[in-house]
């Protein structure tokens, strides 16, 4: 249609105004906060030796993320121990269900998650065998 004005008030040509693109962009990049890498258990002998691992992958293991002393999120390892887990910013503390009975438990056991960023990050359970 020739000769027709845009309506600049029509909701399809108005701006969104930097308050509603800075709210947007906040709420993408808080869903691509988080960490992936890898969970493993050892020592899984009583005598490391060279050339025989003296860890192994935890596969099934289950992390519980908390903020606040509520638990947020659980993920389970899968396959090689390997994990992936999308969290808002901010600190968590880290723990394994269940708590084991032996060991140090899981290392690190407090996570910082920083706006719009997929971290690696590798934990550790220490099996108490030695």
């Amino acid at each position: 249609m020739a000769g027709r004005a845009h309506d600049s008030a029509s909701p399809l040509h108005r701006p969104l105004g930097q308050a509603g693109t800075m709210r947007g962009l906040l709420v993408v990049l808080a869903a691509l906060s988080g960490l992936h890498g890898t969970v493993s258990r050892g020592p899984i002998t009583p005598v490391c030796r060279v050339g025989v691992p003296c860890d192994a992958p935890a596969v099934g293991a289950v992390l519980v993320f908390s903020r606040r002393g509520h638990s947020a999120v659980r993920v389970r390892a899968g396959s090689g121990g390997r994990y992936s887990v999308h969290l808002e910013p901010g600190y968590y503390t880290v723990a394994i269900s269940p708590v084991p009975r032996i060991g140090f438990g899981l290392r690190p056991a407090r996570v910082h998650i920083a706006r719009g960023i997929d971290a690696h990050l590798d934990f550790s359970i220490d099996t108490g065998i030695r």
